[in-house]
């Protein structure tokens, strides 16, 4: 099981020189990868009554600005978005970007991609968000064709691209990931996605939705042993005594990836976040 760090994109500030020092401790201890959420625009909660989850005080860095930061401050570690909100997107832009990150990583990005919560984020962006799951689906099909194709011609019912392509390509095909735990979510990751995100537990209750993803896996024809599960260890959520015993049980469950999160966990200075996941990754086994 390959384990990787969330970027604690709420806690670690906008300073350059912290975000660096952090990224490169994190590939000095060892990880995998780094995990970043995504997130445009915060909303005001102020006249918004009943408001839950991120505001305009959550600071979020962009995700792709980012990953071209660490792509080339580092030399191992994989990129991975944890989501990127995929349909309040252009599709076309986010091919370009993503290939881009790919390339001037040297092949290190994995794109998770999700349909998001933040109505307020969609509306800013000029996407319909009740149609934000049907889009996702034909914007992986077309993400897809653009990263493999030097020119293609794509009519949907969301996007159009008339015999126009990327350049430079990213010369494979970026690992897809799906996160959210909806039925359509998980029949989708089973049927066109390379892995699955999950934010639950590692206990019985999580094997329903892996039975799910296998069965659809199968219905398509494809091997549910290459699906990739990523999952998610939040060390403010689980004691430290257990630690070891929930990646255990992750692996236990066929998780192929695991990601520790150290915000929300009482550190008051962006560099103890460093230091935390330096002293966890040898407890995890």
């Amino acid at each position: 099981m390959r384990i990787g760090a969330v970027f604690p994109q709420l806690e670690i500030g906008p300073d350059p020189a912290v975000v660096r020092e952090w990224a490169r401790t994190v590939e000095d201890a060892g990880y995998a990868h780094v995990l970043a959420y995504d997130h445009v625009l915060g909303a005001d909660p102020a006249n918004r009554p009943g408001w839950t989850g991120y505001t305009d005080k959550s600071l979020f860095h962009e995700v792709f600005v980012l990953f071209g930061y660490l792509a080339a401050i580092t030399t191992k570690l994989e990129l991975v978005t944890g989501v990127l909100v995929l349909p309040q997107r252009q599709t076309a832009l986010v091919a370009k970007q993503a290939a881009e990150v790919d390339v001037l990583s040297g092949g290190r990005l994995r794109l998770g991609v999700g349909i998001g919560w933040n109505h307020v984020e969609y509306d800013a962006l000029g996407v319909p968000f009740t149609q934000r799951g049907a889009r996702m689906t034909e914007q992986v099909e077309l993400l897809r064709r653009l990263w493999a194709d030097p020119v293609i011609t794509h009519e949907g019912r969301f996007d159009r691209v008339e015999e126009a392509g990327l350049n430079p390509l990213p010369g494979r095909r970026i690992p897809i990931w799906f996160g959210g735990g909806a039925d359509a979510v998980l029949r989708r990751t089973g049927a066109i996605g390379d892995g699955w995100m999950p934010q639950g537990r590692p206990d019985e209750a999580m094997r329903a939705p892996l039975e799910t993803i296998r069965e659809a896996a199968e219905r398509a024809g494809r091997d549910p042993g290459e699906i990739g599960i990523e999952a998610r260890l939040s060390l403010n959520a689980v004691p430290q005594e257990e630690w070891r015993a929930y990646a255990d049980a992750w692996r236990d469950l066929g998780a192929t990836h695991l990601c520790v999160n150290t915000m929300n966990f009482g550190l008051t200075r962006p560099e103890e976040h460093a230091q935390l996941l330096r002293e966890v990754l040898p407890k995890l086994g």
